[in-house]
């Protein structure tokens, strides 16, 4: 029988093989010791994705046993609530988050991307991740919500802490705990500022937001701002290693990346789908339901394998091979549903910019085999490390 520990798949081996197990012969599978039911396919996670009466999310999505809990909109905001809390937040916040703002950093995000780059490009080497791909994104979060320039590195160095797990670890290390108390406080002082001293930035777009009446309370502004500053920035970061690092691994897509720079946008979706940095998500079970023949109970916890759904071979023919020109459409990165990431077309945007900076400047780049080192984390996958020389 295919045995599953997700505190181990993301960290030392390729998940992979383990998936395609699951689909085949667990599609629906327990884990006792642990205590959850996990879904692999596609069909199944897309299901569970659209269906919110059935699974919530008022106890947060974390994998972490410490960390899935009533009162997790604190740090998780309103992914990790459902209708009609999570609507009435999600449309306040698109009030201030939209897709006009996200449109309008391009030129920023450029200027951030050169301004990295320009630091080692005369080197010849890097860690693509200490570098560039762990700076980016917190400098372009950071510009949105208005953290100032000197505060960024700090706020950086929390976020890691928030998501970073010692190897063989379960649970919340302190430093996790203590560096979310720091960003919460951050936030808390960082709001109180903003409303004395009003700018043209998400944080205030956020104070201003207002739908008959409706406003958002600081405690729902703070649970967003550190949402973004934990999950967009870590997410983001290990999508740019991750892009670098299986275009590396495949020679002819490298090749039509390098014959055509417009299909960038392709090289992100399919590092999107082929190894996406969101792994699996959790839910909680909202009443008693069956799927394929055995029955899951009221407040059981289930793990939707997102990773696993989007290399179904029922949805994505040769599912395994990395192929830039495939359509994507399909793929569950992002979620579905009244869930579906909010910051997506962000992530997006970075991660074409990013690249194409990258590809316009060092387009023949290595990879030092013998420094790559994956994080250490139960939700995400990707690199702590990417030396590449160019």
């Amino acid at each position: 029988m295919v045995e599953f520990n997700p505190y181990a798949y993301a960290i030392h081996e390729d998940p992979y093989p383990v998936y395609r197990r699951l689909r085949d012969e667990a599609p629906l599978y327990r884990n006792e010791e642990l205590g959850f039911w996990a879904l692999s396919r596609h069909a199944d996670v897309l299901a569970a994705f659209k269906d919110t009466e059935g699974f919530s999310n008022r106890y947060g999505v974390s994998l972490d046993a410490d960390a899935f809990h009533e009162g997790a909109d604190t740090t998780m905001s309103f992914l990790a609530m459902d209708p009609p809390r999570h609507t009435r937040m999600r449309a306040l916040v698109s009030r201030g988050f939209t897709p006009r703002r996200v449109s309008a950093l391009e030129p920023r995000i450029r200027e951030i991307a050169i301004r990295h780059c320009e630091r080692f490009v005369d080197r010849g080497a890097c860690d693509f991740v200490a570098d560039f791909a762990g700076k980016l994104p917190m400098d372009v979060i950071s510009e949105l919500i208005g953290v100032p320039e000197e505060d960024r590195a700090t706020i950086r160095s929390w976020a890691d802490l928030v998501v970073h797990r010692e190897e063989g670890v379960e649970g919340l290390p302190a430093t996790t705990l203590e560096s979310a108390a720091r960003m919460l406080n951050y936030f808390v002082e960082m709001l109180e500022d903003r409303r004395r001293h009003r700018r043209d930035d998400l944080t205030g777009a956020l104070i201003e937001a207002e739908i008959g009446g409706d406003r958002l309370t600081d405690h729902e502004i703070i649970g967003f701002l550190f949402l973004m500053s934990v999950a967009g920035n870590e997410t983001t970061t290990k999508l740019l290693a991750n892009a670098v690092y299986w275009l590396w691994k495949n020679p002819s897509e490298r090749a039509r990346v390098r014959d055509d720079p417009s299909r960038i946008p392709r090289w992100v979706e399919e590092t999107l789908r082929y190894d996406n940095s969101t792994q699996a998500l959790a839910r909680l079970v909202a009443k008693d339901v069956e799927i394929h023949g055995q029955r899951l109970r009221e407040g059981d916890k289930l793990v939707l394998l997102v990773g696993s759904a989007n290399r179904d071979e029922r949805v994505f023919e040769d599912p395994d091979r990395f192929d830039i020109l495939r359509d994507t459409s399909a793929l569950l990165s992002f979620g579905r549903g009244n869930h579906f990431c909010m910051g997506a077309a962000l992530a997006r945007l970075e991660g074409r910019v990013a690249l194409e900076e990258v590809q316009r400047r060092f387009p023949d780049f290595e990879i030092d085999a013998g420094g790559v080192e994956r994080v250490h984390s139960v939700n995400v996958r990707g690199f702590a490390a990417l030396p590449i020389k160019f």
